[in-house]
């Protein structure tokens, strides 16, 4: 793993209006030195960190030496939500911040390393909705935006979901646990559980395997992830929309100068395809470098951390170094 870095955002007012004297932004940074290559900003997703590539690094196929993003030729810099646990950083008050906070935390985090401007903005999920909010705020900050498994709003199935597990992260014995069960049914598909499973059962236990499969990503979960970092993550992804100013989705697109690379999937039942195709339609009609793409495959919502040969052939015309 690379080495774990710290800035301190100094003086740091939220839209809300909540004062932090100074809070500590951890981040990774991997290939070239910033000062001299292309810079790709990668957003991590709700329990992710900014462990993007290398040794447990959860975008590893994707980025690396060689790789699609190419850290022989890309300075790769991942920033960590303030609040989700890493190095131990804990968010309180969860109700001072939303995902446009975080956009301007990262952006000061930027600003504090002397870098003005960026090859490129991708996240997947939450990830992918702080590229939105940073493409909103920052028009002119990046040259390409690609946000993948996401929206540029928590949509009403979102807040239904959110609203879902923190019911649960309030009320059960084992929060973390079964709100992690809970999640694994809207990040992966039915037919994905079929292929996988098949109705079989383990004769040790006498359970399903289905059911041992999410008994292990609920105790996974439990074992790395802290409580209030997640009850925190939860409540940023309800807080999605980059529309919050009072300006129309209509004038912010026309704002932003970055090209746009949506990229769907289309078996996703958290971030559904059909709201990535609405806000493409939507847009082009006053933006032209906006593009989309979909993935196909039966794993839904996670495709894009499993998928990665086809997430590779949707990125390789963007980071093509030429």
């Amino acid at each position: 793993m690379s080495e774990i870095l710290k800035v301190s955002i100094n003086d740091f007012k939220t839209d809300s209006g909540a004062a932090y004297i100074s809070l500590d932004l951890f981040y990774q940074h991997f290939g070239k030195d910033y000062n001299t290559a292309p810079v790709v900003l990668v957003n991590h997703s709700l329990t992710g960190d900014s462990n993007v590539s290398g040794n447990n690094g959860w975008w590893s196929e994707i980025i690396g030496p060689g790789m699609t993003i190419d850290t022989n030729y890309y300075s790769v810099l991942a920033f960590n939500i303030p609040g989700n646990g890493f190095q131990d950083s804990i968010i309180k008050n969860h109700n001072d911040f939303h995902t446009g906070d975080i956009a301007r935390i990262f952006f000061e985090g930027l600003r504090v390393l002397g870098i003005k401007n960026l090859y490129a903005i991708i996240g997947g999920s939450i990830g992918g909705s702080i590229v939105w909010e940073m493409g909103a705020l920052y028009p002119n900050l990046s040259k390409h935006l690609i946000p993948v498994g996401s929206d540029w709003k928590a949509s009403d199935w979102i807040i239904a979901n959110t609203f879902l597990q923190k019911r649960i992260l309030d009320n059960s014995s084992k929060p973390l646990e079964d709100a992690r069960i809970h999640a694994m049914l809207t990040y992966r598909t039915p037919n994905s559980f079929d292929s996988r499973f098949n109705r079989t059962k383990n004769e040790e236990n006498n359970k399903y395997n289905v059911e041992n499969w999410l008994t292990h990503h609920g105790k996974k979960l439990n074992n790395r992830f802290k409580l209030e970092a997640y009850v925190f993550m939860n409540h940023l992804l309800s807080r999605v929309d980059i529309t919050r100013s009072l300006m129309s989705f209509e004038q912010i697109i026309k704002k932003i100068k970055s090209s746009i690379h949506l990229i769907a999937i289309d078996s996703d039942l958290y971030f559904f395809s059909y709201q990535d195709k609405l806000t493409f339609e939507k847009a082009k009609k006053s933006k032209k470098n906006i593009y989309y793409n979909e993935i196909k495959s039966i794993h839904g919502h996670d495709a894009f951390l499993i998928e990665n040969v086809k997430m590779s052939n949707i990125l390789k015309p963007i980071f093509n170094k030429k």
